[in-house]
């Protein structure tokens, strides 16, 4: 049976939301092809009408990866106010709910030290999902008229990530939530950020 382009689009795409989510809870080289493809229904020889290769599968996981990540944030984008804008963004990666959601949350915090043992093809399609999650926060920063904002944005991405990233991984809820709010409070009066609401 001819299955049309549109079903086979269809079902790429459900390949690729369960491959993230599995990405997300096993990191890349604990991906189960057979796994993946039976959750979405289909056998492990459909596979390859879809991807070349498990290398492929991960590779595109990840680019779905951060575009479900944008969803989740994207009318903070739309407000417009490039200091209500930063300190949205703010407030929403260094909240308890964005570090206890590792399953949907922002890839960065949850896999960077799986990807940096990744093939290179891999560590580019990440480094871009990096580079789309600066731009964002370039932005913002330019109109507050950093005269660096692009150097600036890569420095916030690092400090939010590694912020998020220590808070999972200690096992003191009073440390991680400290981080958490010591890292939210340093950013705030380093922008100016504390009348926004």
């Amino acid at each position: 049976m001819r299955y049309s382009s549109e079903h086979k689009a269809e079902t790429r795409e459900r390949v690729l939301k369960e491959a993230a989510k599995e990405i997300r809870a096993k990191g890349p080289d604990n991906v189960a092809v057979s796994g993946i493809m039976a959750r979405v229904g289909l056998t492990h020889g459909g596979f390859y009408a879809h991807f070349a290769s498990k290398d492929a599968l991960v590779k595109e996981a990840i680019g779905t990866m951060f575009a479900d990540a944008r969803k989740r944030t994207e009318r903070i984008d739309a407000n417009g106010d490039p200091r209500a804008v930063l300190r949205a963004y703010v407030d929403f990666y260094l909240s308890p709910a964005h570090r206890d959601s590792r399953d949907r949350g922002c890839p960065l915090p949850t896999l960077s030290g799986d990807f940096a043992r990744s093939q290179p093809a891999t560590r580019t399609r990440f480094g871009e999902g990096v580079v789309g999650i600066a731009s964002r926060l370039a932005a913002p920063l330019q109109a507050l008229g950093h005269a660096d904002a692009e150097a600036e944005s890569r420095v916030l991405v690092a400090q939010l990530v590694g912020a998020v990233a220590l808070a999972r991984a200690v096992g003191d809820s009073e440390l991680s939530d400290a981080m958490l709010a010591d890292t939210h409070a340093s950013i705030v009066v380093r922008y100016g950020l504390e009348t926004v609401q």
